[in-house]
């Protein structure tokens, strides 16, 4: 079942563009992770190669910090970034550094892939620097979750159009399926933002409420 699964999750790769054959001296391992929908995310093991990648030193982002640029915004959208990493381009001659083998063969990304040690502080940087101009006035941004945040509604939908300029200019592309636009509370980063300020989301603490009494130590 697992084979038919990479067969086909590497046929829709090529399709899109995201990968290519590789004649490639690295190689690392497959591994299908189970997602909640019962669908599989293909990942990568890049274990080796991420033992021997300098790391960048890029400052990652707080959760909390960031939630307190929140104040007084009354409105807020939601948007995710479809495939984000799958947005980014490789550097031109290190792609075959991250190929990887199937039952098929050899393949690897032209585009950044999950899995990579400096992905996440890359992605960032990016997105960081796309919206320089707006970053904690009226947006926030955490890896692929863009929140924009107002005030009045009306400055809210100038605020969305500046967004997705910025977005189409560079060609990245949303999820609809995981927005949510123009609303007066919503969950973002397991928290829930309103007018009212910042809460913890009650479906998080509910499960920790229901986590079972230890019975021994």
């Amino acid at each position: 079942m697992q084979k038919t699964e990479i067969e086909q999750q590497v046929k829709n790769m090529l399709k899109q563009g995201v990968i290519q054959l590789s004649s490639s001296s690295y190689a690392s391992p497959v591994i299908l992770v189970k997602k909640k929908d019962g669908t599989w995310r293909f990942c990568v093991d890049y274990r080796h190669l991420n033992a021997i990648t300098v790391k960048r030193k890029y400052p990652m982002l707080v959760v909390e910090e960031l939630l307190d640029e929140l104040s007084g915004a009354q409105w807020f959208t939601k948007s995710d970034l479809k495939s984000g990493y799958h947005q980014i381009r490789l550097w031109a001659g290190e792609e075959h550094k991250t190929a990887f083998k199937t039952h098929h063969g050899l393949f690897e990304f032209l585009v950044m892939p999950f899995g990579l040690t400096n992905a996440p502080a890359t992605f960032q940087d990016a997105m960081n620097r796309l919206f320089a101009l707006l970053l904690r006035k009226c947006v926030l941004i955490f890896m692929n979750d863009i929140l924009v945040f107002s005030p009045t509604l009306e400055l809210h939908v100038q605020h969305l159009k500046e967004v997705f300029a910025i977005l189409e200019q560079n060609q990245f592309y949303v999820n609809l399926i995981k927005c949510s636009f123009a609303q007066p509370e919503l969950e973002y980063l397991g928290h829930v933002v309103s007018k009212n300020g910042v809460n913890t989301d009650p479906a998080k603490v509910q499960a920790v409420q229901d986590w079972p009494i230890p019975k021994n130590v």
